[in-house]
């Protein structure tokens, strides 16, 4: 019997773990709002492509279904190609990777490849991309443009910053397929604007491609106390509630953002698979984008399927938590290549 599609709750109060080092989630969560130097993509080229390696990693993998509030034996592990199947039934799949893992890319372009072959009208969604770069995003991919012209245009490096061999292949993939890639983010200098001083500070020019004002939600607590510990920590105890109230208003509009895009995707195309690419932190527990894309589209799509996979989660987010449901829908594991087997631990 298949697993029903699962459905993120708009409004849910649940005690959740927050005792967890969070900021790997997703890598950029500080990066623009306080202003901190992205990671270096080097040169850009096209030729910057590495050489293939061998995908037995990726095609060695395992989905485990994690479990909520109950111990860690109770998290079942299902078959690749059944859960691939289920994937490609629902209307948004969100992959959750973190930023800078190799092993999550080549994760999601095996993923991406799988999902095409069963549902062909395929759309890829990536935060890596900002909203107001669209058109040029759309010039290449009809070839209008050369690879090294879509990442000067894009301002990538600037806005962006990891190694674009990382998500070469994805977007040629979708080049090759006539697949729609679209862009996904709130611009950096009005998320950037928020985290220093407010929702209230934007001016109706830095609106243009964020959601109206009165369609940003600033919740859930849950969501609100995991971020304020992730903030705690990176300022020791040094920032004040103002601060922290920017900077989760910041957060929040990031979420928004993209969410407001995605359900624009599933109103425009209710049969495409809407496959998202965002990191993980803008997944977790479904409270940042999933439940967001879910009140949009509550009333034309009730029961809107969709599912969050978690690429090589660390331990940590693996380890159940006290209570409530899981961190996600499933964990894709898959096995370290030889060379970067950790070393055995010391005696």
């Amino acid at each position: 019997m298949r697993k029903p599609p699962r459905m993120f709750p708009i409004a849910r109060s649940i005690t959740r773990p927050i005792a967890r080092p969070i900021a790997q989630l997703c890598g950029c969560w500080l990066g623009i709002v306080i202003g901190c130097t992205l990671p270096s993509a080097g040169h850009l080229s096209p030729a910057l492509a590495v050489e293939p390696q061998s995908d037995q990693p990726v095609q060695s993998a395992r989905v485990i279904v994690p479990s909520g509030g109950v111990s860690p034996s109770s998290s079942l592990e299902r078959p690749v190609a059944e859960v691939l199947q289920q994937l490609a039934q629902a209307q948004v799949v969100y992959l959750g990777e973190v930023h800078d893992s190799e092993a999550d890319h080549r994760a999601q372009r095996f993923i991406l490849e799988q999902l095409h072959h069963q549902r062909p009208r395929l759309t890829i969604a990536m935060e890596m991309f900002q909203r107001p770069f669209q058109s040029i995003l759309d010039r290449y991919l009809q070839d209008k443009i050369s690879e090294q012209t879509l990442l000067d245009r894009t301002e990538y490096q600037k806005r962006w910053g990891f190694p674009w061999r990382f998500y070469q292949p994805i977007v040629q993939f979708a080049k090759q397929h006539q697949l729609p890639v679209v862009a996904l983010n709130a611009p950096s200098e009005v998320v950037r604007q928020v985290g220093r001083k407010g929702l209230d500070s934007l001016k109706l020019t830095d609106r243009r491609f964020i959601p109206p004002l009165s369609a940003i939600r600033l919740e859930p607590d849950s969501y609100r106390q995991r971020l304020q510990q992730l903030y705690n920590d990176m300022h020791q105890g040094k920032g004040n509630s103002q601060q922290f109230d920017r900077f989760f208003q910041a957060q929040v509009l990031w979420d928004e953002t993209m969410a407001e895009r995605i359900s624009q995707l599933v109103q425009a195309h209710p049969d495409r698979l809407v496959v998202v690419l965002v990191g993980q932190g803008h997944v977790t527990y479904g409270e940042g984008i999933p439940q967001r894309v879910a009140r949009r589209l509550r009333d034309r799509f009730p029961k809107l399927a969709q599912f969050t996979l978690l690429l090589n989660p660390s331990p940590d987010l693996q380890a159940p938590p006290t209570a409530g449901p899981p961190i996600a829908d499933f964990f894709w594991m898959q096995p370290l290549p030889p060379s970067a087997t950790p070393p055995p631990a010391s005696p």
